[in-house]
């Protein structure tokens, strides 16, 4: 099996040297996508709600890129520069993720991140084919 570079237009062009998602057989590795708005380069303002949304838009556009879909995410790991969003955090991540299996998930608490963004979420999912 090869090893297979996922490339999304409507998701961030990658911080640093990384791609946004790798293929491997029927596996997919997203990294670790910000708040960032895809058209203008920018973290989205409006608090850790808006931050969140455009997080997991970004993460559906890579998975898109890749035949897949946040139905198709097994695990999920969530990076939060503040634990007090947890609550906020929840209430939009369950709209993304309403089937009646939740993928397995992490959720941590880090002293900062990249572009001073408030939360990050990388994600492991299947691939359709």
């Amino acid at each position: 099996m090869k090893i297979k570079e996922i490339k999304s237009k409507n998701a961030p062009l990658p911080v640093g040297p990384y791609s946004q998602a790798v293929e491997f057989g029927k596996l997919l590795f997203c990294s670790g996508q910000l708040g960032i708005d895809p058209k203008n380069g920018n973290l989205v303002t409006g608090g850790i709600e808006k931050e969140t949304e455009q997080v997991l838009e970004n993460l559906a556009a890579v998975l898109k890129s890749a035949k897949s879909d946040l139905k198709n995410v097994l695990r999920v790991e969530i990076f939060l520069t503040d634990m007090n969003d947890f609550g906020k955090v929840n209430e939009i991540y369950t709209k993304y993720f309403n089937g009646k299996v939740k993928p397995a998930r992490a959720t941590v608490e880090i002293s900062g991140l990249s572009k001073k963004a408030h939360i990050e979420i990388s994600c492991i999912a299947y691939v359709n084919k």
